[in-house]
């Protein structure tokens, strides 16, 4: 393996994580000195309309669309050797022929799903070292190819279901999840307070109201919150959501000292640092996130798919709490705020889950590998020679 390899690392935007973690990684390998770090987007630079179209349905799946979503994710089991499945195997075969031939990497890293990576392997017989690095705390089967070399997963649960399903257990290493460095850092937590204009006296509900949409009635929510909740301060985060946003404004203005909310937020590691719950989706980034710094969260009605499973992941390890119903969000939150004893034990439950420095593993270990890899072909060829 050459000393300042070069990586191309594939990844693709239905929802934030895959690129959030393509991201990451990048960062740990250009501090590692790599020769180059190519980020693509694959399917977006192969079919650029059928991408969006694609992007926009996942997005709704979160809303009218969830009925759809469930039978894809929990159906592709009965036809993954089928021919929609083999259609799927060679999309963006042409531009990752493009890349790989005028980049020529030394290491291909996934973190989305593309089969057409090992399967592209199996066409054209150009070994590439290639690893999977899952996104979430549950394993999907289209992860899943006999052409992967490796895979970095969150949990030793996860690598339990990629055992079963007869990958080696050598092949799978338990890293967590990539998450950006900040999440790592030390901060007193006196100058959060300070910033965000906060009371440190006070407990404090974050909100992650933006991506998706967790809640249809965030502004209901907060209403109730407000009234029933004078010891308790809420912060609301809005992400990219203006119309959101815009729509609790007025509460922030009539209740400035038990009220805040904020657009997108880049150091949202600093409230999670203060908060004493949160309310959120069950993404695997922030999941993993509020597993870094122990925040207990409440997962209001995960939609069908990885969501889903990621949430009762985290409730069978008692360190997060399911609500499937608006109505009684302000109930259990208010249970847990006040109980004392279980806050703490679900913070020490989610801090329990998170493997730290995960960037740092996975490339050390692909590194490794890679190189192994290159050394095997090596001799294989001397010896065909």
């Amino acid at each position: 393996m050459k000393s300042k390899p070069k990586v191309l690392i594939l990844t693709a935007k239905y929802g934030n994580g895959h690129v959030q973690v393509a991201k990451t990684l990048e960062n740990q390998c250009n501090k590692l000195g790599f020769q180059k770090v190519i980020v693509c987007n694959l399917y977006s630079e192969s079919f650029p309309v059928f991408s969006e179209i694609t992007q926009f349905l996942y997005l709704k799946s979160f809303s009218f669309g969830k009925q759809f979503y469930r039978l894809f994710y929990y159906g592709v089991d009965k036809i993954y050797n089928k021919r929609m499945m083999n259609l799927y195997f060679k999309m963006g075969h042409k531009r990752l022929h493009e890349i790989v031939t005028s980049e020529q990497p030394d290491m291909i890293i996934n973190t989305f799903p593309m089969i057409v990576v090992p399967e592209y392997r199996k066409k054209t017989g150009t070994v590439i070292p290639t690893f999977n690095v899952l996104t979430d705390f549950c394993l999907h089967r289209i992860w899943v190819h006999e052409d992967i070399d490796k895979y970095y997963v969150a949990t030793s649960h996860v690598k339990e279901k990629l055992v079963q399903l007869g990958i080696h257990p050598s092949t799978v290493k338990v890293t967590g999840i990539p998450i950006r460095s900040q999440f790592e850092e030390e901060i007193m937590s006196s100058e959060i307070y300070t910033k965000y204009n906060l009371d440190p006296n006070k407990k404090t509900l974050l909100i992650m109201a933006g991506a998706h949409g967790v809640l249809k009635n965030v502004k209901e929510l907060c209403q109730s919150f407000i009234s029933k909740s004078e010891d308790t301060q809420i912060v609301v985060i809005c992400g990219n959501n203006t119309i959101l946003k815009e729509s609790l404004d007025p509460l922030a203005t009539s209740f400035p000292e038990q009220f805040k909310v904020l657009g997108y937020v880049e150091r949202i590691d600093e409230l999670y640092r203060i908060a004493s719950c949160m309310i959120t989706k069950p993404g695997g980034i922030t999941l993993t996130e509020a597993t870094a710094l122990g925040v207990p969260v409440i997962l209001y009605k995960p939609v069908p798919g990885q969501e889903k499973e990621n949430a009762h992941f985290f409730e069978d390890n008692h360190a997060a709490l399911i609500v499937n119903q608006v109505a009684d969000i302000t109930d259990e939150v208010h249970k847990l705020l006040d109980d004392e004893k279980r806050l703490e034990q679900m913070k020490k439950n989610i801090r329990g889950l998170h493997v730290p420095r995960s960037a740092e593993l996975i490339i050390e270990d692909i590194i490794k590998e890679a190189s192994y890899i290159r050394d095997k072909q090596s001799m294989a060829g001397s010896v065909n020679y």
